[in-house]
């Protein structure tokens, strides 16, 4: 169903607002980026299974080696071109708006510490 034009109106200033009190996380938002990533990882599974049909023929020609090869190649390109993109941002945004990122801890923890940890967090949560 279609925005009505108050609506739209309304949407375009709101998004306006945004922009002019965080730039930052407005940018953030915009997605135009993960679309660009989508599109060379679209060319880049293209390039490589061309490639890869490529090697089959050689293959066909010399040894099977050279065609198994070609065929993994192939696969892979496919596989990396259907799979979407991660998204790498991941972290806790703090007060002032700056996004820290979520890294793991170094020390190898326990099954137990773990499982207390989530506990102890879901409590929390309550």
């Amino acid at each position: 169903m279609p925005l009505s034009d108050h609506e739209q109106k309304m949407l375009d200033q709101m998004e306006q607002q945004l922009a002019a009190e965080d730039p930052k996380f407005a940018s953030n938002m915009q997605g135009s980026g993960l679309a660009s990533l989508q599109r060379r990882r679209w060319v880049v599974g293209v390039v490589g299974a061309l490639a890869g049909l490529g090697l089959v023929f050689v293959g066909i020609n010399t040894t099977m080696w050279v065609g198994a090869i070609g065929f993994a190649l192939m696969v892979a390109a496919v596989a990396f071109a259907v799979t979407p993109p991660r998204k790498g941002r991941l972290g806790v945004v703090q007060q002032d708006g700056a996004v820290q990122a979520k890294g793991r801890s170094r020390r190898k923890s326990s099954l137990i510490d773990r499982l207390d940890e989530r506990w102890e967090r879901r409590e929390n949560k309550w």
